[in-house]
């Protein structure tokens, strides 16, 4: 090969090993901020919960509620709450 067409080729397979890799980094970015919000939303959870048994009420904590408050943060909580609230029988 000749010196214009292999810098050519090199700058071509840079090109394309850039573009692969923006690709696997924006969902690997947004699996961490998930994971992360998910994260928080389990400790906003818990603390509730914590303090929600002195008051005699308590959100479960599952896969659902965990991501409802990771994803919504406080209002989540708020939403978890007023749902647990409205569905208590009398």
């Amino acid at each position: 090969m000749e010196t214009p067409q292999l810098i050519f080729a090199a700058a071509f397979i840079l090109f394309l090993l850039l573009i692969a890799a923006r690709l696997l980094v924006k969902p690997l970015r947004l699996l961490v901020k998930v994971i992360f919000n998910s994260f928080i939303g389990l400790m906003l959870l818990l603390g509730f919960n914590f303090i929600g048994g002195f008051l005699g009420i308590s959100i479960p904590v599952n896969i659902v509620t965990i991501l409802t408050t990771g994803f919504l943060g406080i209002p989540g909580l708020i939403l978890l709450i007023a749902v647990k609230i409205l569905n208590l029988p009398s």
